[in-house]
């Protein structure tokens, strides 16, 4: 290990005049991507349909290339989750990242390539690693573990050849030999299904270790660092790991964990956002104190940008790099080195630079919930709403949910205020109904609220009747055109809401 570290290190180091080149020539960039995206996959079935052997510039593309959902792209993944090879990708596709449910299916299943594991999520990956040094030249991280909290990392076989899991299973079981020896724990505890045994396993284990980085969630993340104070019988994770030096976040906002995790560290040490979903490693932050996160334009994705408003139209506009706008809202569009086709992501961004192209996630094209990685959509809370009334009996005029927060004495939930037409005969009985759909529908929020480790049981309040109705008058919004908003990622409309009725 201490003969390793500083010959990666020198690597990394040594890959700064790359980056530069795609950070400074982005555009350039983003040409030779899409090139090699079309002429990769011209024999394809998807590119034969659509002709890639005569898509000769980016106007042809988008004009012979229709905007793709999931489910637009579902029967092509079920025919290579078959064993049908040359679908999407002209490269064998062997391993799917399980991710969070659509409208139609609980779960999907997005392809993952050899290129898009090398090219992307290991090179982007690489990249963080080396602007790091790049940043703090007198860093010495590698002189430890990396500790990578995932979510649920079991692996399942569709056949002898096809296998999915979610995505940090999938990397953890193809990374480099090298990226085994940097991080802690050992695989056959890094991929453990059962997540209350896997966190004590974790916390006994990497407890003894020297981590000096932290990778993951933020709700899994503290849970694994409040249970190591315990076995350590110590204050703060300082003392546990005195050479901490970095943490990285993404998947959900870190604003309302940052207090949380600077008190239980106990010491300053650096936080990173990235971007990293299932379909790519699309962007990371630089330097700490960077407004957005750099855009990866040399990694196996090209890029389109869809304004939100375009979203639903006949034939939505999208635009590239050279054309986006500061502080304008876009839902992004991508393709692949995995097979996704102008594949609309779900998420918004919002440019916070564009020299060099920066980037915040502003949240999704729909209403959501995805404080804790649980990624409940208004879909998914509909179907609960409507499968728990059919159960108690009850009839619902409206709702809207938000999440409740970890304290340093409760874990999370989801908070939802709810006017009845019809009461339910028992609460109770209709919060678990509720939840019970809620699992059912949503694979994600089921695993976060495995023995209430990351999730508890959501909290209801019954509102009186016409309390909604009274909260958009008091906003000037009543007529049809408006509505309560399902969900929310932030508490802003619940506490409005609580608030009015309080003071009635």
């Amino acid at each position: 290990m201490k003969l390793l570290s500083p010959l990666i290190s020198k690597i990394a180091r040594m890959r700064i005049w790359r980056i530069d080149n795609w950070v400074n020539h982005p555009v350039s960039a983003q040409r030779e991507v899409l090139q090699n995206l079309v002429t990769s996959a011209q024999y394809t079935a998807f590119g034969k349909k659509y002709n890639f052997t005569r898509l000769f510039t980016l106007k042809d593309f988008k004009k012979n290339v229709p905007i793709q959902e999931y489910d637009d792209m579902r029967p092509y993944i079920l025919r290579m989750m078959e064993g049908e090879q040359n679908v999407l990708w002209n490269t064998p596709v062997n391993w799917f990242a399980k991710s969070s449910g659509t409208t139609s299916d609980k779960s999907k299943f997005i392809p993952i390539s050899e290129e898009s594991l090398q090219d992307n999520h290991y090179q982007a990956n690489k990249d963080v690693l080396s602007n790091y040094y790049k940043n703090f030249p007198g860093s010495d991280l590698l002189t430890g573990k990396a500790l990578v909290i995932g979510g649920s990392h079991q692996i399942n076989k569709v056949n002898d050849d096809i296998q999915y899991g979610d995505l940090s299973a999938v990397l953890m079981q193809n990374t480099p030999f090298w990226g085994q020896w940097l991080r802690t724990p050992e695989l056959s505890i890094a991929l453990m299904d059962e997540w209350e045994n896997k966190i004590e396993q974790l916390a006994q284990i990497t407890g003894n270790e020297n981590v000096t980085s932290l990778a993951g969630v933020p709700t899994w993340t503290l849970i694994l660092l409040k249970r190591i104070l315990e076995i350590k019988n110590v204050s703060t994770i300082r003392e546990v790991w005195p050479n901490l030096e970095l943490y990285i976040n993404g998947g959900v906002s870190f604003v309302p964990y940052r207090e949380q995790f600077e008190k239980i560290i106990g010491a300053p040490i650096n936080y990173l956002e990235v971007y990293n979903a299932s379909e790519g490693f699309f962007a990371a932050q630089e330097k700490p104190d960077d407004d957005g996160m750099t855009l990866f334009t040399e990694h196996g994705v090209f890029y389109e940008f869809m304004a939100v408003e375009e979203h639903g139209k006949p034939a939505p506009q999208t635009v590239g790099l050279n054309q986006v706008v500061l502080n304008k809202n876009y839902a992004i569009i991508i393709s692949t080195t995995g097979g996704l086709w102008r594949y609309l992501v779900g998420d918004t961004v919002r440019f916070t630079s564009i020299n060099p192209y920066r980037i915040v996630v502003t949240g999704r094209l729909k209403h959501y919930m995805n404080a804790f990685g649980e990624e409940v959509i208004v879909d998914n809370s509909d179907k609960a709403i409507a499968q728990a009334s059919q159960k108690t009996g009850a009839v619902v005029s409206d709702y809207t949910a938000a999440p409740l927060y970890f304290t340093e004495t409760t874990n999370g939930a989801h908070e939802w205020l709810i006017e009845f037409e019809k009461e339910p005969p028992s609460l109770e009985v209709f919060i678990y109904e509720l939840d019970a759909a809620l699992k059912e529908t949503n694979s994600d929020y089921e695993a976060k609220r495995y023995k209430n480790i990351a999730l508890r049981l959501p909290v209801v309040r019954m509102l009186p009747r016409g309390a909604f109705s009274q909260w958009l008058r008091s906003k000037g919004k009543m007529g049809g055109q408006h509505k309560v908003p399902r969900l929310s990622n932030e508490r802003k409309f619940i506490e409005e809401i609580t608030a009015l009725q309080a003071s009635v």
